[in-house]
């Protein structure tokens, strides 16, 4: 087994206390802390960088029955991660959240928030629609956008160590 290498600098979680300095921000930490991704973003696992640099260096993207997977080997340890497997780790409740939102309503709701029409174009589709569903208070698939971006990751010609904290969680 490799000497693990512990990293400080991923072990930031998000903090869910009111502000002093703003009461605008109170309802987005108010709605934060009862919903249902407040683990997700508040888990704190140690990070190990070996664990991570494995994952990512030995991490495939392969289909096995119909079910897209990320295999990897972490000290001599095949890692299977899914869907699935994230939505339970992540303990996220959102199988039968939205995926994506079509244009059509994405321009529609963020005109009805305020939000200038171009100003979406900043986000992506994917990013827009979070927005929007959270906002209207419906359950979006935060498990298939986080799986969906490893893929992403993988299949780029440069992999970078993203979601240090979830990564850790699900190995």
């Amino acid at each position: 087994m490799a000497a693990l290498k512990f990293a400080s600098s991923h072990n930031m979680v998000a903090f869910l206390d009111k502000p002093t300095e703003s009461d605008r921000f109170e309802q987005i930490v108010d709605f934060l802390n009862a919903h249902p991704i407040k683990y997700t973003l508040t888990v704190n696992p140690t990070i190990y960088t070996s664990c991570i640099e494995q994952f990512w260096t030995t991490a495939k993207v392969k289909t096995i029955n119909g079910e897209v997977q990320i295999q990897a080997l972490v000290d001599k340890k095949k890692v299977i991660i899914t869907e699935t497997s994230i939505r339970s780790d992540l303990q996220l409740e959102d199988a039968e959240g939205t995926e994506c939102l079509p244009n059509a309503i994405i321009f529609e709701q963020l005109t009805l928030m305020g939000t200038k029409t171009t100003a979406w174009n900043e986000f992506s589709r994917t990013m827009a629609s979070a927005v929007i569903i959270l906002d209207t208070n419906q359950k979006f698939n935060f498990s298939k956008y986080i799986f969906d971006n490893m893929v992403k990751n993988l299949e780029g010609r440069v992999k970078f160590l993203m979601y240090p904290r979830f990564v850790q969680v699900f190995l």
